[in-house]
């Protein structure tokens, strides 16, 4: 399912980069990242996403790290996209609100998700200028969405992600 994704984009198996507009570009390096909430928080945050994806609560997720939102897509109502603000998100009582249900084989592997996710955290706090915005992740087709400082927005499947980090 991925792969025809990339193909149908004509991505060549090198993943998927929409840019954006230009102009924030050409103010890249008169902007610096500003501490958020979900910042000061990330280990707990990044551990309660973890937990909500291992346990087959969530299939899909977007972290917006400038803004403190997560926007959620539930196994139970997948339909139906949700979008919670960091005090709920941070509230112990946060993942019971979704209920574990199995919707198939993931295609990233639960084992793996930590590792995606501290990858987001580095990608987050490597330079003041260029961070990650938004990190993506969906289970059901494999696919790691992430959205820069420098514009743009960049989808690869798990195995590109993978290799990508590791060259990074």
């Amino acid at each position: 399912m991925q792969q025809e994704l990339h193909r149908n984009d004509h991505c060549s198996g090198q993943g998927l980069q929409v840019r954006g507009d230009p102009s924030v570009r050409d103010f890249l390096f008169q902007q610096t990242r500003v501490e958020s909430e979900f910042d000061r928080q990330i280990d707990r945050l990044l551990a309660t996403v973890c937990q909500l994806l291992g346990e087959a609560r969530l299939f899909h997720v977007i972290i917006h790290f400038s803004s403190n939102q997560l926007t959620c897509w539930p196994n139970q109502d997948p339909c139906r996209y949700q979008i919670h603000l960091a005090p709920a998100v941070l509230s112990p009582a946060f993942v019971e609100r979704f209920l574990p249900v199995a919707l198939g084989a993931p295609v990233i592997p639960p084992s793996q998700l930590p590792q995606v996710l501290s990858e987001f955290k580095r990608l987050r706090f490597r330079d003041p200028n260029i961070y990650l915005r938004t990190g993506s992740v969906n289970l059901a087709n494999g696919i790691i969405g992430m959205s820069f400082s420098c514009d743009g927005s960049h989808y690869l499947s798990f195995d590109e992600f993978r290799r990508l980090i590791r060259h990074y």
